[in-house]
């Protein structure tokens, strides 16, 4: 179902207001509560009913922290005017009481529409009641909804993969698939937050970009990361004129330390290459003279399991595809 993003529980958007439904949410609506697209043809979306705002309960799972203020007025205003064109969508919850049952209701997708509907001074919203047996695909379908509809920015969405990762068991291969992304990209989304926490703000925040703040991991030394991070708040470095800066730093640097082993030339990059096949992973191989380095990533304890599989049948790459004045005890591993 998550492959096919909110398809499965949204239905696309309309350019009518969706009609107020009688009854409650526990009677099931007329047919009048099944959408009609304006060309005329049925699209059943299943019950369409109002609940009062109050009663809807924010997701626990929702990675977005931040809702801009600006754009949540101008979403109020054309609710205002036009109503709330699409449903949100939500989980019926009823627990046992001394007096009975009592039913909440709490949010999957559409947070901003809610915020923005109270807003506007709605007393109610328009919803369709869906059940999610499990907590994970909440937190999938916040995550989903939010990357096609809203952007995330990226401390949101490090977290948010973070998350999929710790409390629900997933791998970072596994959460890429889920949300189409490759697993690097999730992994170097994820490596933000080993940034300190006042850079991960800054970032949330938009005063430093994703792009500088993967060049901040770059940087080794706490005390030049930290300068060079003010360097950025204060003179407004570009992401290019940061590089340059953390290239000229030396061995305070990752980055120095992996340049100072010399660029490559066309036969280091193809052995690189095979290396990288044959692991299914990202490798670095880094020369310096005669002697040099290869580094491996792994992005979770499965993928470590399974280079030191491969490591067993591991076979050097043959010498016609080396560099002729490297020993082939330079390149192990």
């Amino acid at each position: 179902m998550l492959g096919r993003g909110l398809e499965s529980l949204i239905p696309p958007q309309h350019q009518q207001p969706i009609q107020q439904v009688q009854g409650k949410p526990d009677e099931p609506a007329s047919a009048h509560s099944s959408a009609v697209d304006s060309a005329g043809a049925e699209h059943s979306i299943g019950p369409v009913f109002h609940i009062e705002v109050e009663k809807i309960k924010p997701n626990p799972y929702q990675p977005r922290k931040v809702f801009e203020e600006t754009a949540l007025r101008e979403l109020a205003a054309s609710i205002i005017e036009f109503g709330v064109l699409q449903p949100l969508v939500v989980s019926k919850i009823e627990h046992a009481t001394e007096s009975g049952t009592e039913v909440e209701y709490q949010l999957i997708a559409g947070e901003r529409r809610l915020l923005a509907s109270k807003m506007a001074g709605l007393p109610s919203v328009p919803v369709i009641i869906r059940r999610v047996p499990e907590e994970r695909e909440k937190l999938e379908l916040a995550v989903v909804e939010n990357l096609q509809r809203a952007n995330l920015n990226a401390i949101e969405t490090a977290r948010a993969y973070a998350k999929l990762q710790d409390q629900f068991g997933l791998t970072q291969r596994e959460v890429a698939a889920r949300l189409g992304k490759s697993r690097e990209v999730v992994a170097n989304t994820v490596r933000l937050l080993d940034l300190p926490s006042h850079i991960q703000e800054a970032l949330a925040e938009g005063h430093v970009s994703e792009s500088q703040g993967r060049l901040l991991l770059a940087v080794a030394e706490p005390a030049a990361q930290q300068a060079l991070f003010d360097d950025i708040i204060r003179n407004n470095l570009s992401v290019r004129e940061l590089k340059q800066r953390i290239g000229g730093m030396g061995g305070k640097s990752r980055i120095a330390h992996r340049e100072s082993f010399g660029a490559e030339d066309p036969e280091m990059r193809e052995v690189q290459a095979k290396l990288e096949q044959f692991f299914g992973t990202k490798v670095r191989l880094m020369r310096k003279g005669a002697s040099g380095k290869i580094e491996i990533e792994f992005y979770s304890p499965d993928d470590l399991r399974g280079i030191v599989q491969k490591l067993a049948t591991f076979e050097v790459p043959s010498a016609t595809t080396m560099p002729a004045d490297a020993p082939q005890d330079d390149f192990s591993v």
